[in-house]
């Protein structure tokens, strides 16, 4: 029901000596439009019930976790952890993934409804016991398209280091989570490596009464995947280095290394499942260089099905020396726009922690650069999202760390700095 198509945008022609090249991988996954999707699917909800979650959230918490059971389509597989210094399956009762009819649906939102505050906070153990679930679940439905929501509220405060780390790298692989931090004493960058880890998605909900849409919108995007497992797979010549591969749209990640080893010339790089969507990629080669006139193929990308080697689609990279210098010192916009958005990432996320840590002048020099990048690239929302942090002087552009910043405003901005936006038109290749 899927058709995928990949589109190569970069500038081939390299100045004499040379040995850089880049292109903008666009890949597109489209299916007909008048049949709902039909992939098998399994779907694990993980409520953050610790103590920190009363005063109120804990009610939002059950309505969103009964608005996303609600959502779910007649037949997906599915279940509900309640987290806190431990995991505990509290639907379906047998600890087992159970099929969505509208009698488990009320099952499982009355099981919701009963949820209480306590305890603390372990969330690499509520992810262990959904990627059991999952595992099991896989063994007699091995095409499934598995993916979970995480809320959380707080610090990661009751597992040891190691232990998150050993229970992150065990889920790697077993499904797709969709993560979401509610007010202001969850750390970001320990959600967004579980996001990252698991190919899924980091976001703030500023306020609890939000949860109940956001939840709905995930569990629907989640239904409307069709693809459960694809891997760009990256081959490159036998003198060349890759330099890395990242994802660039919808959000910044940096997959160089989650390869998998396919030969000596060529790995696979996970992408996760797939609906009718589009993402794009930065493939960065290093090759040697050629003589005025050569032309060689840098890379070869291909979308595939890990499990069965089926190619979805491919592209070539190329490089061509060229004496010319209107051909060769030419940018391609698309690696200009994306080379942009990574700074704009790092310029936020290194500005805020040397705000934290007190050093006020690199972090009035990162923020005010990222301002400017945010501007030029048309990326309104983080533009919004800085200026509720820095003050700039309109006629001479100088920038001023605010006072006094909201906690929520300063999450939203770290939070949303690897969102990137896609090039107001297409240039021509």
């Amino acid at each position: 029901m899927t058709d995928f198509s990949v589109r190569v945008d970069q500038n081939k022609y390299l100045p004499a000596g040379s040995q850089e090249v880049h292109g903008i991988i666009t890949v597109e996954a489209s299916g007909p439009v008048d049949r709902a999707p039909v992939a098998e699917a399994a779907e694990v909800i993980i409520v953050d019930t610790s103590g920190s979650m009363a005063y109120g959230k804990i009610t939002d918490a059950r309505k969103a976790a009964q608005a996303a059971i609600d959502t779910l389509r007649d037949g997906v597989y599915f279940a509900v952890i309640s987290g806190d210094h431990q995991a505990e399956v509290v639907f379906p009762p047998n600890g087992q993934l159970a099929p969505a009819t509208p009698q488990s649906r009320q099952a499982a939102k009355d099981a919701v409804a009963q949820l209480r505050a306590d305890g603390g906070t372990a969330m690499g153990r509520w992810l262990r016991r959904a990627a059991d679930l999952f595992s099991a679940h896989q063994m007699s439905h091995p095409g499934a398209i598995r993916h979970a929501i995480l809320l959380t509220d707080g610090k990661n405060e009751h597992e040891p280091a190691p232990e998150f780390d050993a229970n992150l790298a065990y889920c790697a692989g077993k499904f797709v989570c969709d993560c979401r931090g509610v007010g202001t004493d969850w750390v970001v960058a320990e959600v967004r490596r579980i996001g990252s880890t698991l190919l899924g998605s980091v976001m703030d909900v500023r306020r609890p009464e939000e949860l109940e849409a956001d939840f709905r919108a995930m569990t629907e995007a989640a239904m409307g995947k069709t693809v459960a497992d694809v891997a760009l797979r990256v081959w490159t010549p036998r003198a060349a280095t890759l330099n890395f591969v990242k994802q660039v749209s919808p959000t910044l990640e940096d997959l160089t290394g989650r390869r998998t080893e396919v030969d000596a010339l060529t790995g696979d790089y996970p992408t996760g499942s797939w609906g009718g969507e589009t993402r794009e990629y930065h493939v960065s080669v290093r090759v040697p260089a050629g003589n005025v006139g050569q032309e060689m193929r840098a890379g070869l990308v291909k979308l595939v099905v890990p499990d069965t080697g089926e190619v979805l689609a491919g592209g070539n990279i190329l490089a061509q020396w060229s004496d010319d210098p209107v051909q060769s010192t030419r940018i391609n916009p698309r690696v200009a726009h994306y080379t942009g958005q990574q700074e704009l990432a790092s310029l936020i996320q290194e500005g805020l922690q040397a705000r934290n840590e007190g050093d006020l002048d690199t972090a009035t020099a990162r923020l005010g650069r990222a301002r400017g990048i945010a501007q030029q690239a048309g990326n309104e929302e983080t533009a919004k999202l800085l200026d509720k942090v820095i003050d700039v002087d309109p006629e001479t552009g100088t920038a001023r760390l605010k006072r006094v910043v909201d906690k929520a405003d300063e999450i939203a901005l770290d939070t949303r700095s690897v969102r990137t936006v896609r090039m107001r038109k297409d240039p021509e290749n």
